[in-house]
């Protein structure tokens, strides 16, 4: 199953808001530390709501012990940046994909571009940036679902029959 990684983030409410996106969407979420706040802080607890406690979070202390969690069978790591050329929208996702996200202020050190499998960018205007970091990783997990054909059912009793998303 595809998953998504968090590599020592910074802000709260993006992780806080990518609980959610994990318990929504039935995705593993790791957190890899040292992160910039205390997993119980007021604004992760904001960010993530009621729902928390229905996402696949895993925590580890650092990226060795996160690389020990997932063996025997270590995923393929694809990691998001803006050091790279290939877009994600190119990319061929499969069902052992960790998608990789970097620190929001300074992305991924050096040594974790060398370690990781794939390196993706999100093309973007040339004027701008950088993408919140929860936006974009929705944005990149989204893609990956779609192309595993991975997303949870919709309900029959919910589900539209005219592809009307206004009925």
């Amino acid at each position: 199953m595809v998953s998504l990684a968090l590599f020592q983030p910074e802000i709260p409410s993006n992780t806080g808001t990518l609980m959610r996106l994990s318990a929504c969407l039935n995705v593993r979420l790791d957190v890899i530390g040292p992160t910039g706040f205390t997993m119980n802080d007021k604004a992760l607890r904001r960010a993530g709501m009621d729902y928390r406690d229905k996402a696949l979070t895993h925590v580890h202390k650092d990226f060795d012990e996160f690389l020990a969690a997932q063996a025997p069978n270590p995923p393929r790591l694809v990691l998001m940046t803006t050091r790279s050329n290939q877009p994600f929208t190119d990319f061929r996702f499969t069902h052992r994909d960790t998608i990789l996200m970097g620190r929001e202020t300074s992305g991924a050190p050096d040594w974790l571009h060398e370690r990781v499998d794939a390196r993706l960018v999100i093309p973007m205007m040339q004027q701008t940036r950088s993408l919140n970091m929860a936006i974009a990783a929705g944005l990149v997990l989204g893609e990956a679902l779609r192309q595993t054909n991975s997303f949870p059912s919709v309900p029959p009793s919910t589900a539209s029959t005219t592809g009307d998303p206004a009925q």
